[in-house]
């Protein structure tokens, strides 16, 4: 295997307990597949919901599948700044002392104390891809972007999963820097 890794841009969204569904959809509700995602059994749900935090809110934010054990929000800086919200930079379910915001459904209304954040930048990968890349669960890796607006991304976090494939996820505003809209292609540069 060379050093290419496919990258795709993560836009803002939500995954949901299936507690927080029922609140907001109904009781019994399930999610409808919009379509499949790069990593095997996620998926971009038909459902939205708004985020509130005072008084500003951003809409339609899509819901990722399945439901999870826990709420969470994950959004861009910009994002951040839009809510007046200030935004940590957190591994996927690393919630605790981040900031909550208000979700709007069609059948109610939820406030989470906890669970908005700036997802870390990472790579996904199976147990044979990191062999193969020499990488380690948990290790940091750089990765240059491919293109006119090339960047180089350090600290990008390797989450080894047998259930995952190879591909880099970015935020937007890390996607807009490197001139991708939702995928790209870079290179392992370095890993520590």
């Amino acid at each position: 295997m060379d050093k290419r890794i496919p990258i795709q841009v993560s836009a803002r969204h939500i995954h949901l307990s299936q507690n927080d569904l029922e609140v907001l959809f109904g009781r019994g509700y399930q999610l409808k597949k919009l379509r499949s995602l790069v990593e095997p059994e996620e998926f971009a749900a038909k459902e939205t919901l708004d985020i509130q935090v005072s008084l500003r809110k951003i809409s339609n934010v899509r819901i990722i599948g399945p439901v999870r054990k826990n709420t969470q929000v994950e959004l861009s800086h910009t994002d951040g700044i839009f809510l007046r919200i200030e935004l940590p930079v957190r591994e996927s379910e690393d919630l605790k002392k981040t900031p909550g915001a208000v979700l709007i459904g069609p059948e109610g209304r939820i406030k989470i104390k906890e669970g908005v954040i700036n997802a870390w930048r990472h790579i996904h990968c199976s147990p044979k891809e990191a062999k193969e890349l020499n990488f380690k669960n948990g290790m940091l890796a750089s990765v240059k972007t491919k293109g006119i607006c090339s960047i180089t991304f350090h600290n990008v976090k390797v989450q080894v999963n047998k259930n995952c494939r190879l591909c880099m996820h970015l935020d937007t505003d890390e996607g807009n820097a490197a001139c991708m809209v939702k995928k790209g292609e870079g290179y392992l540069v370095d890993i520590v």
